[in-house]
């Protein structure tokens, strides 16, 4: 069972925390079975003989015990509370390390918004169901059993009345959940369509405003609102029915031990505080009970959860980074295709067909081609985004499969086609690659990258706010804010997605003459769609359908490469093209 499975290995490291809970919860509960026996003593040997000295004494030990009780329970709460919120927090911990260690095929494959409900909602299901069971469920089988024993002592005649109860709760439990655990697996699945509607609408706020689709975003969401409303008002209605049900079994138990234990009072075969003590017992049982329910009313959904979250962390990645290094990190940061082949799953064709090349330590290497072409597609691979089907991959002469995060990491610096910020400040952005750099190192990055005249106008400069996403910066100050992140890094081969095209041209020219000198020894890789961007590169491969088609200079295949020379026309005149 997941979800057996998922809080045993989670809670092991708490053990001691555990063992706590349960003892203090075995005191509690035997404190609190102690006191209807206690009270039927004072009423039967204080009360009814008037015996003042009695009622002190016993009401002495009842106050001890309800105070060892109550401390017992207080500190079984905190350390079942410390435990559940643990055991949350390292399954938040597991399953982010698993989504940042999957694919970007299966990372798509499971959706952000379903990725974002397991690690939130579904976890927090399960760490709730945790610490209900140590504050409920470590205790209703003791309070349940121990009543009935109690209750057995003081008037073992009406034991009828505690099977017949527990056996009607029993039976209206088992009812409930069997039409719960369907509820709660569709309403995960209405979270996760509503997560992610609204994730796609506020990415997309600027498409959805500038197509006028507002209505039609709205109707969308409304669906997907109702959808979950209505799985949610008839789990609602089940424990609108439930609660009723369970005081009406409670109530007529009780009205039956006044009735049927007030006649065997009247024929003494019971004194009144035995009768007070047993339907005492009674309550504690059904409350018990009660809480049995409670807890079996959440372990559906919770099981749900831990399903979906155990789907997830059983996922095998099929891009499996070795642990340590086996391979000597790439210094010069030569790559080399060799038969590379690639497609997306299922797809007929592949998007990348038998390319091979090399790029040179030290050497500029540009990629054109039309669009879908596969241009990005090469450098997916490169960073071990994905893995080839066919061929090999490798840096310095080492497989970039054979490489260890860190080492690819410190080998690639990738300037993205969609320049991507993160929340913070335009320092802690630029540091993303290298947290040690300083304040110099930063603005010297910027000088490069042309963006050091708009971030010295910033009030706050390095320190300039920025938005999720570097929605408060323009375009082109995103794009430059990328660059400058990269060139911090140092990498030895870096990593240009059309990374320019947001740029005008002057900022352009600008930005290709400083980048040599900042990238002097490295290995860089620029696709673009812009044949004045790469004109000086040392080599220019030309893809076309996901083959090289073209190799060489821009001079080389401006003379013999039909497919460059229909790209070139379509830019540049002639006179320019020359």
């Amino acid at each position: 069972m997941a979800l057996l499975r998922l809080t045993l290995h989670h809670s092991r490291p708490y053990w001691a925390w555990i063992a706590a809970v349960l003892v203090l919860q075995l005191l509690a509960t035997i404190a609190a079975l102690w006191l209807p026996s206690l009270n039927a003593d004072i009423i039967d040997q204080g009360i009814a003989k008037g015996d003042t000295d009695f009622i002190w004494s016993n009401g002495g030990v009842m106050l001890a015990v309800s105070l060892a009780q109550l401390i017992c329970a207080v500190a079984a709460v905190y350390f079942g509370a410390r435990t559940a919120m643990s055991v949350g927090r390292d399954l938040r911990r597991e399953v982010y390390r698993k989504v940042d260690s999957l694919s970007t095929l299966e990372a798509t494959r499971f959706g952000a918004g379903t990725l974002i409900t397991r690690g939130t909602n579904d976890v927090q299901q399960v760490q709730m169901l945790v610490l209900m069971t140590f504050n409920f469920m470590v205790s209703a089988p003791i309070m349940a059993i121990g009543g009935i024993i109690m209750a057995l002592r003081e008037d073992a005649g009406m034991s009828w009345l505690v099977w017949a109860s527990v056996a009607v709760l029993a039976v209206i439990v088992g009812f409930l959940v069997r039409i719960l655990l369907p509820l709660f697996r569709q309403m995960q699945a209405r979270v996760d369509d509503i997560n992610g509607v609204l994730r796609e609408q506020i990415m997309g706020i600027r498409v959805v405003r500038a197509f006028v689709r507002e209505p039609f975003e709205s109707d969308r969401y409304r669906v997907a609102n109702e959808n979950i409303t209505r799985i949610s008002v008839n789990v609602g209605n089940v424990f609108v029915l439930m609660f009723p049900v369970i005081m009406m079994v409670l109530h007529l138990a009780t009205a039956a031990v006044l009735w049927f234990g007030g006649h065997r009072v009247d024929a003494g075969i019971v004194e009144v505080g035995s009768l007070t003590a047993f339907l005492q017992y009674l309550l504690q049982i059904l409350i018990a009970v009660m809480m049995g329910v409670f807890m079996v009313m959440m372990i559906p959904r919770a099981v749900v959860c831990a399903e979906r979250i155990r789907e997830l962390l059983d996922t095998e990645s099929e891009l499996a980074f070795p642990d340590t290094a086996t391979e000597p990190t790439p210094v010069a940061g030569r790559i080399e295709f060799d038969d590379v082949t690639f497609g997306f799953p299922g797809a007929e064709i592949p998007v990348i067909k038998g390319v091979s090349f090399v790029a040179e330590a030290g050497e500029t290497t540009a990629i054109i081609g039309s669009t879908g072409s596969g241009k990005t597609v090469l450098l997916n691979l490169m960073l071990r985004l994905y893995d080839p089907q066919r061929g090999s991959i490798t840096v310095d002469g080492s497989p970039v499969s054979a490489l260890t995060r860190e080492q690819l990491a410190d080998t690639l610096g990738l300037v993205p086609q969609r320049p991507y910020l993160f929340s913070g400040t335009i320092g802690s952005n630029l540091r993303f690659g290298d947290a040690q750099a300083s304040d110099e190192e930063l603005w010297e990055a910027l000088r490069v990258a042309q963006g050091e005249d708009f971030v010295r106008e910033k009030e706050k400069q390095l320190d300039e706010p920025v938005s999720q996403g570097g929605t408060s910066v323009s375009g082109g100050q995103r794009q430059r804010l990328s660059i400058a992140r990269a060139l911090v890094a140092k990498p030895r081969v870096y990593l240009f997605d059309d990374s320019f095209s947001a740029l005008d041209v002057a900022t352009d020219a600008r930005l290709r003459a400083a980048l040599p000198a900042a990238t002097a020894g490295a290995t860089t890789i620029i696709v673009a769609q812009r044949v004045s961007t790469i004109t000086e590169a040392d080599q220019i491969l030309v893809l076309e359908d996901g083959e090289l088609v073209g190799r060489g200079t821009h001079h080389e295949l401006l003379a013999g490469n039909s497919v460059y020379q229909e790209i070139v026309r379509s830019q540049l005149t002639e006179a320019e093209a020359v």
